[in-house]
């Protein structure tokens, strides 16, 4: 489909801001009204759409997706999404050890435990750590301080918590990364620290180098969201 845009405005409205494309509301794929809660985040919407040209490409509009996706899909089914959320500490990549060669022991202990330390002095979520990749049950209190965690976040961080957990594949670091204890790089070092161990040893192939740098970019457009939403400075915003 053919698009030109002529005008994009960002107004305030309904306790809220949204933008407007040629004088019509934007709404989501959904056909749900885009209201955001901050101007830097309507603002960054409103630079993807004009910037586009031509057909549309939703791969260019990470903000405008991440939004959507919270007013269509995690609103309606908060409670879904909580729940598979606090699942993934039962499986959180932090929480599995290897038993071997010892610099991975050791590197593993030195950039994972101290998160680990940080969710149970932050939340009391104090997750066990194991050997192998089998899981076992976590301790009950735990799971509930993870919970208590993931539910203090409204619609729109809880979008932001969904696509970086599903990324690092640990809610832990997603947690950290909401909570800016840690910034994009440290998380995806962390996500990536046993692949990065292999390619130190093998070298790097160029589908998991695309892996990858698709990875790195999702993290840096969860924090940026993140930002946007707080009305902090655009530190990560990335060129298509």
């Amino acid at each position: 489909m053919s698009f030109k845009i002529g005008s994009v405005v960002v107004e305030a409205r309904d306790g809220g801001c949204g933008v407007r494309l040629d004088g019509k509301p934007l709404h989501t794929p959904g056909r749900t009204l885009m209201l955001v809660p901050s101007e830097a985040l309507a603002a960054a919407i409103a630079a993807e759409w004009a910037a586009q040209s031509g057909a549309i490409r939703p791969d260019t509009m990470p903000m405008m997706q991440l939004a959507a996706t919270a007013l269509d899909r995690i609103a309606p089914q908060r409670a879904q999404v909580v729940d598979a959320l606090v699942k993934y500490a039962e499986t959180d990549l932090l929480c599995h050890r290897a038993d071997a060669p010892p610099v991975l022991v050791e590197r593993q202990a030195r950039i994972w435990q101290p998160l680990l330390d940080w969710a149970a002095l932050r939340f009391d979520a104090a997750l066990q750590v194991q050997a192998g990749i089998m899981p076992r049950p976590q301790p009950e209190g735990a799971m509930r301080a993870v919970r208590t965690a993931v539910e203090a976040h409204d619609d729109m961080r809880l979008t932001a918590l969904q696509f970086a957990c599903g990324g690092l594949g640990s809610i832990v670091l997603a947690l950290a990364l909401l909570d800016r204890r840690v910034d994009p790089e440290e998380a995806f070092e962390a996500a990536e620290l046993d692949a990065t161990f292999q390619i130190e040893k093998w070298g790097e192939d160029e589908e998991a180098a695309r892996r990858r740098a698709s990875l790195r970019i999702d993290i840096r457009n969860a924090s940026r969201f993140l930002d946007l939403l707080d009305g902090m400075p655009d530190r990560w915003a990335i060129s298509s």
